[in-house]
């Protein structure tokens, strides 16, 4: 199972900008990873690597969720960032990119835990699914070993790992996001290149007690876009999502907090099932809608987010 982490705002950064750094420390993010990897040009690598372990050791990270991205399961260099960072308390996780193979999580979890030094627990493990191939084994992964605590769906590279013709973050192919037309006499449906991959994500975390977290959404200075795949997100029961910049968390985490018109409805909806039970009934109804012991488990979910900040 997971730990009880807050990670609705999970803030990207690049560990070799320290600027951006101390300013993720200081966000209001609930989770913060600094990259080894794609945000770290190849002559940067060495710095960013050093850079980490002292952020980790000289900031004042408060109650946010720390993690760090690992360079690729291939790289020459993943053991030694396992070794270097793996014994550093504030660490909560390491992020493993393009996790794909059963074989590569468990050699990933043994370096870990022969890291971990005097720590109380190993650093634990939350993978990247980001190939046509991760997703395919997605279900084993998420099972592949105990430190395995979170799922996160990489939007980009999984959108060139199936050939779609997109060149944004986050955003279906433009000749993807319509099907049909006023002019040809249909009407015209949306369609969302990420909606089988992030269900099949949400899945294979809930089977196994793990969080899932959404990718990023690349436009990161549109509002509009920010806000609503985000609440797409939310809505799916996603435990977070990626953000790629400070303008971005806000927006993103009112996504994950319910309004106050849920809450009303879902306090209503539960006195009125506890009044249906003393009655000797198992359903009741609630504004129109039957509500039963399964709309309470869904209720009590959506509540669980209400003392969160």
């Amino acid at each position: 199972m997971s730990a009880p982490r807050l990670t609705r705002t999970y803030l990207a950064v690049p560990a070799h900008r320290a600027r951006m750094v101390q300013g993720a420390a200081a966000s209001v993010a609930d989770a913060v990873f600094m990259d080894l990897e794609d945000a770290v040009p190849p002559a940067e690598k060495a710095a960013a690597l050093e850079a980490a372990a002292d952020a980790l050791t000289a900031l004042d990270w408060g109650q946010k969720t720390v993690a760090v991205r690992l360079n690729a399961i291939d790289s020459p260099s993943i053991q030694a960032e396992i070794a270097r960072l793996g014994g550093i308390h504030r660490l909560d996780a390491f992020i493993i990119p393009k996790a794909e193979a059963v074989a590569d999580v468990a050699k990933i979890g043994q370096w870990i835990t022969e890291a971990a030094g005097s720590r109380e627990a190993p650093v634990a493990m939350e993978l990247l699914i980001e190939t046509a191939r991760g997703l395919v084994n997605v279900e084993v992964l998420a099972a592949a070993d105990p430190l395995v605590t979170a799922l996160h769906l990489g939007v980009g590279d999984f959108a060139a790992s199936i050939g779609a013709r997109s060149s944004e973050i986050g955003a279906s192919p433009s000749g993807y996001r319509h099907v049909g037309s006023a002019a040809d006499g249909h009407p015209s449906v949306p369609l969302d290149l990420f909606a089988y991959p992030m269900m099949r994500l949400l899945v294979a975390a809930r089977a196994f007690g793990l969080r899932a977290i959404d990718g990023p959404c690349g436009a990161f200075r549109d509002a509009i876009a920010t806000a609503s795949t985000a609440a797409k997100a939310a809505a799916m029961g996603y435990d977070g999502k990626q953000v790629i910049h400070p303008s971005q968390i806000e927006p993103t985490r009112n996504a994950f907090i319910p309004s106050d018109e849920e809450l009303a409805y879902a306090e209503r909806a539960i006195a009125a099932l506890e009044e249906a039970e003393r009655n000797g009934q198992g359903a009741v109804t609630v504004d129109g809608k039957m509500v039963d012991y399964a709309n309470i488990r869904m209720i009590k979910r959506l509540m669980s987010f209400r003392g969160q900040d």
